[in-house]
């Protein structure tokens, strides 16, 4: 694990890992004993075509919801674009970017399952989408906590609050920076030929990186540590703790309602990627030399990774149950939407009781609260 092949046919590894490698029976090296990865591939083909399905059917549902709950409350809305709100903007371009990382799910899925059969050019495609997909959607989840804190705690005026034209350039710039990272991923994913314990043969598409290039790879995986964790739990940790003390001189009721929502929100994105990116950096130390480990270290991280990576990916299914389906204005959203596709009112047997209890805990909210994020349609 302490030396990179100069050949792709040599190793394989996971996919957007950049770190793991394995090596097979017939790989030689001259200064150490090749580690015998047998059981990682094996785990691999039967792990990642369940995980990356089943977060791709939950996260197209979730998300496509989402977009169409939005879809109809600006339809509602006049001013134009510059009068949608901050929150739902960034809610919008949150729910797209998880929409384009699901959608490269399916064909790693099949790739694990298989081997990839898609080309070359959608395999470069489809690693860049998903770095820029996985980076974008986690500094807009910091841009919604932002947009909170400025609201709840500054109290910021409504008309800076409806005036989405300044979280449309904020978007742009997240889209255009995510894409320069991406792009990295584009010169060095590749499909090639691996051989795996047993003299099995199959193409994989993955970043593939030789001696020449192992600076390239450990500080890809120390950006992806700052950029796609630590700089945008810094900014949620801020913002809800700042806006939890700024909610302590509201009622009891609302109080705990607050708490609730921001323990769930920060605890579920620590959550999901907190232990992938901790086997990040234990692969990061391990190839700068910092820490030291043998073949079984190696198994660990590889194992690990995997897991988490899986983990990690189904943040981009509960996002829209975070921040869309725990407010209020969002359900009564959607039951009206389901309610005008079906037609019916007697198919919505639970309505009136529904939009009592809604009223009923529209009507515990503060004033204050009130004021400051009843101009989003998911709160």
């Amino acid at each position: 694990m302490d030396q990179i092949p100069t050949t792709p046919e040599n190793y394989w590894g996971d996919y957007d890992d950049y770190d793991n490698i394995t090596w097979s029976p017939e790989t030689s090296r001259i200064d150490a004993t090749p580690c015998f990865q047998d059981n990682t591939y094996s785990f691999a083909e039967r792990y990642y075509p369940v995980v990356f399905s089943l977060v791709f059917i939950l996260a197209l549902v979730g998300n496509v919801l989402v977009l169409c709950v939005i879809r109809r409350y600006r339809n509602s809305q006049s001013g134009g674009a510059c009068a949608f709100s901050l929150t739902d903007t960034f809610l919008l371009h949150l729910a797209i970017s998880d929409l384009l990382l699901a959608f490269t799910l399916p064909l790693f899925a099949v790739q694990w399952a298989h081997e990839w059969v898609f080309g070359l050019a959608v395999c470069k495609i489809s690693g860049a989408l998903f770095s820029l997909n996985r980076y974008s959607g986690i500094l807009f989840l910091a841009c919604i906590s932002f947009d909170r804190y400025l609201a709840i705690v500054h109290a910021v005026s409504s008309g800076w609050k409806r005036n989405t034209c300044h979280a449309q350039i904020v978007c742009a710039l997240i889209w255009v920076v995510c894409l320069g990272l991406s792009g990295v991923d584009i010169y060095f994913q590749q499909v090639a030929q691996m051989t795996t314990v047993g003299n099995h043969k199959a193409h994989l598409c993955q970043p593939w990186f030789t001696d020449n290039s192992t600076e390239w790879q450990v500080g890809l995986q120390l950006v992806s540590l700052v950029l796609g964790f630590g700089f945008p739990l810094l900014i949620m940790l801020y913002c809800y703790i700042r806006i939890f003390r700024s909610l302590c001189n509201a009622t009891r009721r609302q109080k705990r309602k607050s708490l609730r929502l921001i323990i769930s929100l920060v605890s579920v994105f620590v959550i999901c990627w907190a232990p992938f990116n901790g086997f990040q950096l234990a692969d990061s130390l391990h190839r700068l030399g910092v820490v030291t480990g043998s073949c079984q270290f190696g198994r660990v991280v590889d194992i690990g990774t995997m897991i988490t990576e899986g983990l990690g990916l189904s943040h981009c299914a509960l996002n829209p149950l975070l921040y869309g389906f725990v407010g209020v204005k969002f359900r009564k959203e959607l039951a009206r939407m389901c309610k005008g596709l079906l037609g019916q009112r007697g198919l919505l047997g639970m309505e009136g009781w529904r939009q009592r209890r809604l009223r009923k805990s529209t009507g515990s909210f503060s004033s204050a609260e009130s004021e400051n994020t009843s101009y989003s349609v998911m709160v």
